[in-house]
């Protein structure tokens, strides 16, 4: 991670924002199990912080047991799993890390859509939704297209302003913002991924792709979050995993 890292102060502390960016890193396999993260004078560079507040991230993410400091040798990752609330079964994506997987996040777009009464979009997503669009990438290569669109139940001012999509985990996000999603419904199907996708995931024109539609909802019913994705499964199969 030799880029710098822009973060913006009306997203909270810059200490939490990094420790944030850090986690993430580690629960995709960009830290992987076992290894050094950066040193501090190298984080403080990333993301042009003070020692104190780069001090104040490794801490966090020490006390959630993700790393351990040891003397001499650096901070070292301990933990590469997220705490399930919501089910027994591990996030695909967890999955994939624990194989050993590097799996990197990349943001193509994020914006908040106006929809117009009397329209599909308003009567599922409320008068505004966030339509959030990201490209994981496993090893290297374009993996999984994602298009996620956040109801107006999920946003701040009641769908009039947006949350943060650019430096963490969307369900971690809403979790923050006591938003708790109790029910998942997906559907999966095989067909031809539109051209735009088909060029994000380095495939031929017309490629057959896996196809899963997810509504998730919180504990009163109300759809939170729909979200599409395209998965490339001649590079990975998809993968669904339940602890007994």
């Amino acid at each position: 991670m030799n880029e710098s890292v822009s973060l913006k102060r009306k997203q909270g502390p810059l200490y939490q924002q990094i420790q944030k960016i850090l986690k993430d890193r580690i629960l995709h396999g960009v830290y992987p199990l076992g290894s050094i993260i950066p040193s501090e004078p190298q984080l403080e560079k990333e993301f042009g912080v003070s020692k104190m507040t780069v001090r104040g991230a490794v801490q966090e993410l020490s006390q959630e047991g993700y790393v351990q400091k040891k003397s001499g040798v650096g901070t070292i990752v301990m933990r590469n799993t997220s705490y399930q609330k919501l089910s027994k079964g591990k996030r695909f994506t967890e999955l994939l890390v624990e194989a050993g997987h590097k799996l990197e996040k990349k943001l193509l777009d994020s914006k908040l859509v106006t929809n117009d009464p009397g329209t599909e979009e308003y009567s599922r997503y409320g008068p505004y939704c966030q339509r959030i669009e990201r490209l994981y990438i496993l090893n290297g290569q374009p993996y999984i297209h994602l298009t996620h669109f956040l109801t107006a139940a999920a946003l701040p001012g009641g769908g009039t302003a947006e949350i943060g999509a650019d430096i963490q985990s969307l369900y971690d996000s809403l979790e923050e913002k006591n938003i708790v999603l109790e029910n998942f419904k997906d559907r999966f199907f095989v067909e031809q991924a539109p051209p735009e996708v088909c060029l994000l995931l380095a495939l031929p024109p017309g490629t057959h792709v896996l196809v899963r539609l997810r509504n998730s909802y919180d504990g009163e019913g109300r759809l939170i979050e729909h979200s599409i994705g395209c998965y490339n499964t001649e590079l990975h199969h998809y993968l669904v995993n339940y602890d007994t």
